[in-house]
Parts: structure tokens; sequence; C-alpha cells
């Protein structure tokens, strides 16, 4: 998902905005999650990035973009950059 979101609209609150940004972000993670993992894999990992524009961006964790969007909101931004790659995640042993 490579996303900008607008964050201004005439008749809708950005408060609004916000939520609707947050429920098509947990649609699309829900989505990729219900996906078979390749063999060997352990979970569905993802790259995220989030900023005011493309070029912008920078390096989130997924866990983040709730924060980040908040952010957002309290800035003003009229819009947001929201990249979210998947790909397999692999766990590493624990060392005793």
């Amino acid at each position: 998902m490579k996303k900008t979101f607008s964050l201004t609209h005439e008749k809708i609150q950005p408060a609004r905005l916000i939520e609707a940004v947050k429920h098509d972000v947990r649609k699309y993670l829900k989505r990729e999650r219900a996906k078979t993992l390749p063999a060997g894999a352990d979970f569905w990992d993802f790259d995220c990035r989030f900023g005011e524009q493309a070029t912008s961006s920078r390096v989130i964790h997924i866990a983040e973009i709730d924060a980040s969007l908040n952010q957002a909101e309290a800035q003003n931004w009229p819009s947001c950059y929201i990249e979210i790659l998947v790909k397999p995640g692999y766990r590493t042993p624990k060392t005793v």
C-alpha cells in the first residue's frame, strides 16, 4: 500500500478523516495477515514509511502509525503519505 491521504475536506472534519485513514490501514493489515504464509515463514512483517509527502517520509514501526496520524492532525497537515510493504517474517531463536 502506497497512498497519499487528503486530510482536508470542505464538509468533513479532520478528525473524521483521520479515523477513516486508520480504518483503511487496519483493513489493509487484516487482509494481508490473512494471506497464507510462504514455506518457512513465521509471520507477516511490514516495512512502513510515513510523512507529509512521499519524498519527506521516514521509516516507522507498524505500531507507530496511529500516533503519527494523531501528530499529523495536531500539526494540521493537508495530506499524509503512508507506505506499508508486506514481507515474510522469520523469528530468531533465543540464545540462553
